[in-house]
């Protein structure tokens, strides 16, 4: 069944297609609650065609106006901000209204392959991002980054193609879209260039066995770096409490239960926090049978070395075993259940990017993850005016 995302962008693909102008609407920012997340769109063509949706109702046709006008004027992008009273909010099921923060701008030029590339992966439903500048002269300029290739330009020089790609890049792989700031010059410790990346991916996953205190305080870390979390455990009980469901998912059932017919690929993890025999070896052997990416066990030196026993007992192999990060955790010197949780999350960070986590001062070559995708091909750039503030 074809979902209404995919829906809108098969009809604005069309309309790109055809040669018809279109003005898009990107949600960029929210302060307080909206009725959508980030990253919503929507698109108004020249014949009066509307698809898509910011807000569920509360400002499309606020925004739907100003992009006639640009439409009519030729006029350029501009970031306007719109409030969402209480009163509609409620009418969505928010506590309160928030503030949305979009990006109003005519796809022109370049741009508009990029976002037909973008939009082409969100109707097959391949991963994908596109990265939009926000200020300056080329405001509105695009780069479509997937896991193969990076294409467009954002107009600002080589430099901040690269560093923005990367970024996308990255954000891909967590499933999530943010806003970013780059230097005038392009570098990636900087501002005065605001580029937004959305992503079309679903999140990674990150399962946790074991209600405990370790659970809890890896939780929102994890959360914020993209993961959707669930804490499973068969103990109710242990669940119950609102630490463990503040920033996860929690599930009841024991592990073989939990991961039956869940697909985990090579961005998802699975940790065990059990701190239970009997518990321990069917989680691992659970996670075993999946694709999980990575795969970490919680425990002292002695404690890995009985649970391995234990495992081999019930016929895991020597080669399986290679796949359990037991102890998991990079060697910081970890001594609370907070800094475990950074340990544990920076050695899954670092097997993702394939590096083995040793002091940047003592390593060599590039500090942030290569982008090995980087196109040299860029087409040449479309000059926007400076929108106004």
């Amino acid at each position: 069944m074809t979902r209404p995302v995919q829906h809108t962008a098969s009809a604005v693909a069309g309309w790109l297609r055809e040669g018809r102008r279109v003005v898009a609407g990107l949600l960029v920012q929210v302060d307080g609650s909206s009725p959508l997340d980030v990253g919503a769109s929507m698109y108004i063509d020249d014949q009066g065609g509307i698809e898509g949706s910011i807000t569920g109702g509360c400002v499309e046709g606020a925004v739907a106006e100003a992009a006639m006008e640009i439409l009519e004027t030729g006029g350029a992008p501009r970031l306007v901000t719109y409030g969402i009273s209480d009163e509609l909010a409620g009418t969505v099921g928010l506590m309160c209204g928030g503030t949305v923060h979009i990006f109003i701008h005519e796809l022109k030029g370049a741009a508009r392959d990029a976002v037909l590339l973008d939009l082409e992966a969100t109707v097959e439903d391949r991963p994908a991002a596109l990265v939009t500048l926000i200020d300056g002269e080329q405001a509105g300029a695009k780069l479509y980054v997937d896991e193969e290739r990076t294409v467009g330009t954002l107009g600002g020089g080589e430099l901040l193609d690269k560093n923005a790609g990367r970024e996308a890049r990255g954000l891909l792989h967590e499933g999530r879209s943010s806003m970013r700031d780059f230097g005038t010059d392009g570098a990636s410790l900087g501002s005065g260039q605001r580029v937004y990346v959305s992503v079309h991916a679903e999140p990674p996953r990150m399962i946790v066995f074991g209600a405990i205190d370790f659970s809890s305080a890896l939780a929102p870390l994890a959360k914020g770096l993209g993961y959707r979390v669930t804490i499973a455990d068969p103990r109710s009980a242990f669940l119950k409490s609102r630490r463990f469901s503040a920033a996860a998912e929690t599930q009841v059932g024991w592990p073989d239960k939990v991961l039956e017919g869940v697909e985990l690929g090579p961005r998802d993890a699975v940790l065990i926090f059990t701190h239970d025999p009997k518990l321990d070896v069917p989680a691992v052997q659970a996670a075993l049978a999946t694709g999980a990416g990575y795969i970490g066990a919680l425990g002292s030196r002695n404690t890995t070395a009985d649970r391995n026993r234990r495992l081999r007992e019930v016929g895991v192999t020597e080669e399986e075993l290679e796949r359990v990060f037991a102890p998991c955790g990079l060697d910081i010197g970890a001594s609370t259940v907070e800094e475990t949780a950074v340990s544990v999350l920076a050695e899954i960070i670092a097997h993702r990017a394939g590096r083995h986590g040793q002091p940047l001062r003592e390593a060599h070559g590039p500090i942030r993850h290569a982008d090995t995708h980087r196109s040299s091909d860029l087409k040449e750039e479309t000059r926007w005016p400076i929108p106004s503030p």
